[in-house]
């Protein structure tokens, strides 16, 4: 026991030995500087000196832009970056959706489609005639979507003579001095029971077709069903289709003049079986017949 108490008061003591470290000019062997250790000291002061790194490293990597440097961390511009895309990128969305169902809007009154079940739709638009639902004139509401399409239109109305904060109420108000799309004979009336919801009209070929009344184009595309077909709306919600052109002269966006030429006659389309121009008029998202407020 008592050689064991030797050993570790003998340990202990060297801790605290006192040494001297001294440093001296190599050549004239002259003292510059010396200073009293021990060892308790040396470990002391390495051991302070090695937290001290570990926490001012550690205070670098996680409160200084330092730590961009380091593989793993991200830069923070590129999170403010990415956080301002994705903001963009859901404005966009939004946007585009709006688009989408406008379009599928002017869709459905173009190629006469059934339009109580907008949702279901949007989701899934039929690309042939398989898909033809039979309808009373009564059953076809107006949808939200279709307010705010009318909405965005007739806020385009410095392209139309009729001024939309005006108060008419009546088909009839609203539908004078409507211009005839083209000279020539009716072979098929208006008749919504069998999904007819214009009129036919038979002229020469390579008559010029022209807009019934000021307005902007908002539809000009092929379809298999309706062929060339051009869509324009005009002011007091007021929409009118010419199908089956042989020739587009006016592109999306256009504003027209009533009389204007907007097209050729055609018959292209397979509902088409002649040369002719299929006519509707829609008043409030509803087909109103031709014949009633122009004269042919």
């Amino acid at each position: 026991m008592k050689e064991k108490d030797k050993k570790e008061k003998s340990f202990f003591n060297k801790l605290h030995d006192k040494y001297r470290l001294v440093l001296m000019n190599d050549d004239t062997f002259e003292e510059k500087m010396s200073f009293r250790l021990t060892r308790f000291n040396v470990f002391v002061f390495f051991g302070t000196f090695a937290i001290f790194l570990i926490v001012a490293t550690t205070y670098l990597i996680a409160f200084t832009p330092l730590r961009e440097y380091i593989p793993g961390y991200a830069d923070f511009n590129t999170r403010k970056v990415l956080r301002e895309l994705m903001i963009k990128t859901d404005s966009l969305e939004t946007v585009i959706n709006q688009k989408e169902r406008y379009i599928y809007n002017i869709r459905d009154i173009v190629e006469g489609r059934d339009r109580k079940d907008k949702k279901e739709l949007a989701k899934n638009i039929p690309d042939s005639i398989k898909d033809k639902t039979v309808f009373d004139i009564d059953e076809l509401p107006r949808s939200r979507e279709d307010s705010l399409l009318r909405a965005e239109i007739e806020s385009q109305t410095h392209h139309t003579r009729w001024n939309p904060e005006e108060s008419l109420n009546t088909y009839e108000e609203r539908l004078t001095f409507l211009f005839p799309p083209i000279e020539g004979i009716i072979t098929n009336y208006f008749n919504p029971s069998k999904n007819h919801y214009g009129i036919d009209i038979v002229a020469d070929e390579n008559e010029a077709i022209k807009a019934t009344a000021d307005g902007t184009i908002v539809f000009a595309n092929w379809t298999l069903e309706t062929g060339y077909t051009i869509g324009i709306q005009h002011a007091n919600n007021i929409f009118s289709v010419y199908k089956h052109n042989s020739v587009l002269l006016k592109d999306i966006g256009s504003p027209v003049k009533a009389g204007e030429a907007i097209s050729i006659i055609g018959k292209t389309g397979i509902l088409s079986t002649g040369t002719h121009l299929h006519f509707e008029l829609w008043v409030d998202g509803r087909p109103v017949n031709p014949l009633d407020y122009i004269v042919l």
